[in-house]
């Protein structure tokens, strides 16, 4: 159960980061970092490094006219707009979306209204963490299961959400759609390689141009006093 598992580690490491490492950002990278290094040791010391090769894709093949699609690629799409969903919802309509919504906007604010800021954090990181357990579980029927399959997203993550801004839905959203757009079109033209140069191009670019990303069309002018939007 990737989601679960990856939840409850999160949290245990979000409660030593609250102790020792709040406030703290870059320690709190290079611990964050330094983590995902161990557990990748670990995992490949106790089950080796081969890629689990026995998963393979359901669905079959979609095909529409003179093109053919797999029909799990397709299903992750789905599995993708079907997650912002879900987030947007929990944030938009429910209590903890209103707290922690508050808590990012705010932290003292909300400190001084009684809200457990410190739980706050942990509980939203470990949904983000159940988050990222669940994209590796559905992306291992194509990339195979292996320790460093995050490595291979990671950076492609780290690019998409500098470029989102602080606009945690609309923001991510845009900039993963477009970041992906050009480098699939780039990469089906030219070749996977110059795929990801342009799309670390156009990132170098949006930002050059964007400092605060693309939140900046998605954020109203009075929203932008405020150092976190939602959507």
């Amino acid at each position: 159960r990737p989601p679960r598992s990856t939840q409850g580690v999160s949290s245990a490491a979000s409660d030593v980061y609250k102790r020792q490492l709040y406030g703290r950002m870059v320690d709190t990278l290079l611990a964050t970092w330094g983590l995902s290094l161990f557990f990748i040791g670990l995992i490949t010391t106790i089950f080796g490094a081969q890629t689990a090769t026995t998963i393979s894709p359901p669905f079959g093949a979609i095909t529409i006219g003179e093109y053919s699609s797999s029909g799990y690629e397709l299903f992750l799409i789905f599995m993708a707009v079907l997650a912002i969903v879900l987030v947007y919802l929990l944030l938009r309509y429910t209590k903890l979306g209103l707290v922690a919504r508050g808590t990012m906007q705010g932290a003292d604010m909300a400190a001084s209204l009684g809200v457990s800021t410190q739980r706050v954090y942990s509980t939203t990181f470990g949904i983000g963490a159940a988050l990222s357990g669940l994209a590796g579980g559905l992306l291992a029927p194509i990339t195979g299961v292996l320790p460093t399959i995050g490595a291979i997203y990671i950076g492609k993550a780290f690019i998409t959400v500098i470029s989102g801004g602080t606009a945690i839905l609309a923001g991510t959203a845009s900039a993963s759609i477009l970041l992906g757009a050009v480098n699939g079109i780039i990469a089906f033209v030219v070749g996977p390689t110059m795929g990801e140069v342009a799309l670390l191009l156009l990132a170098i670019v949006l930002l050059r141009l964007m400092p605060q990303g693309l939140s900046l069309i998605h954020i109203s002018e009075p929203t932008r006093r405020t150092p976190i939007s939602y959507a």
